[in-house]
């Protein structure tokens, strides 16, 4: 990302309304639906009580401006449990992709995130996301599973582990790496 472009931390009542601004726009091909268009008024409601019990998680809302300071993506999450953060919504308006901001907001929420102390940062992706997904496999992200979501069709998990023995024990688990010493300790395995 060249410095014609800034990524800013922004609060929650900033962000908002940057986002709305854009969100259909830039989801306007995809084939998914609003969960409050099937919901009754009563069942919102029920949903709106129990993410109250949550407390304040932990959120972090990226914003990315260009040089007149013109909002042109965003990348916003929230804390899930203790040691997860679910990064729930990234983009980069159409006209400004291609220049490495999309990597770049990825590497500033994997430093944030290891910095506040999440040991595992995931997001979910369409399967065919291309874009999305080899930008953040480069990052270090590693496909864990698969998902098939009655709102957005079928799901591609990525997780970026801080702890680098949390992903080398995840190569161990696929089978693409055999188990060094530390990792057979891990297992009981010695």
């Amino acid at each position: 990302m060249d410095e014609s472009y800034s990524i800013r931390e922004l609060s929650e009542e900033e962000f908002e309304p940057l986002f709305d601004k854009h969100k259909f726009s830039m989801f306007a091909g995809v084939h998914s639906y609003d969960m409050q268009h099937v919901l009754t008024d009563a069942e919102q409601q029920r949903i709106k009580e129990l993410e109250e019990n949550l407390g304040a998680p932990y959120k972090l809302y990226l914003g990315v401006f260009d040089i007149d300071n013109e909002f042109v993506g965003w990348s916003w999450g929230k804390q899930e449990n203790a040691s997860t953060f679910y990064m729930v919504s990234s983009a980069v308006l159409e006209r400004h992709r291609r220049k490495g901001i999309y990597s770049a907001l990825i590497a500033h929420n994997i430093e944030r995130l290891s910095k506040a102390g999440f040991q595992l940062v995931y997001s979910r992706h369409c399967a065919t996301n291309n874009d999305v997904i080899i930008p953040k496999l480069k990052a270090g992200f590693i496909i864990s599973k698969m998902e098939l979501d009655d709102r957005y069709g079928v799901l591609i998990h990525l997780h970026y582990y801080t702890n680098s023995y949390r992903r080398r024990i995840m190569d161990y688990r696929s089978g693409q790496e055999t188990p060094d010493m530390k990792i057979k300790q891990v297992f009981g395995l010695v």
